[in-house]
């Protein structure tokens, strides 16, 4: 193990990794507002966009991240429309995280006990009030543990990037391993920095698992 070499290359490391870490970021707050809108389309029963929903959802899921970006980055152009390797790659992450949250927030959605919807009807509060101060926040605090797990997956997805020349985490692996054939210190690197990122992820979401399981105890 050359230490020499990885103590030279751990600011590309950082570069490649605050890159990954600001469109990772990106991708999840776009996603998050796609799921929410697919979640509530699907289980208020809003025609059309419910039959929508559910096709994107389901090509989404079913299709890789790299073949959709590669669509984009490369089938795009041919039909007239130009994305750069950022714009295919955000868009793609948010087709597919989209998908993810969107499920998250739809289970749960239907997990909301039915007595309180109705006692909510009963006080006489409209469906938007209804949604806004009933079924929404405890929709959102159910699906913590289900939103943190779709944010590590979609921080992972990201290493697929490196197939469009983005400058990931992956791609500055590779680079070097062609480079300078040290593939042990650099898949050392790129390991220690993914879990560097993922590390208060997973703990945040443990966390917030804790304190729903502790929260739903305390209400019983």
């Amino acid at each position: 193990m050359d230490y020499e070499f990885i103590k030279s290359v751990i600011p590309m490391y950082a570069d490649a990794a605050f890159f990954t870490l600001k469109i990772s970021a990106a991708g999840i707050a776009l996603s998050f507002l796609v799921g929410l809108l697919c979640a509530v389309a699907r289980y208020e029963r809003i025609p059309i966009l419910r039959q929508l929903s559910g096709a994107y959802i389901e090509i989404s899921r079913n299709t890789p991240l790299l073949i959709q970006i590669f669509f984009l980055y490369f089938a795009f152009p041919r039909m007239g429309v130009k994305l750069s390797a950022i714009q295919s790659a955000l868009i793609g992450l948010t087709f597919l995280g989209g998908s993810y949250m969107a499920e998250t927030f739809r289970s749960a959605l239907e997990g909301v006990p039915k007595i309180q919807i109705e006692s909510a009807q009963c006080l006489g509060l409209t469906k938007a009030q209804l949604m806004t101060y009933v079924v929404l926040p405890q929709a959102v605090s159910v699906s913590v543990p289900g939103f943190c797990a779709n944010v590590m997956f979609m921080v992972k997805e990201t290493s697929v990037f490196s197939a469009i020349a983005l400058a990931d985490l992956m791609y500055v692996a590779k680079d070097l391993i062609g480079l300078y054939y040290k593939t042990d210190e650099a898949l050392l690197l790129l390991s220690l920095s993914y879990f560097i990122l993922l590390l208060p992820i997973s703990l945040i979401a443990n966390y917030a698992e804790r304190r729903l399981r502790h929260a739903q105890f305390g209400n019983s």
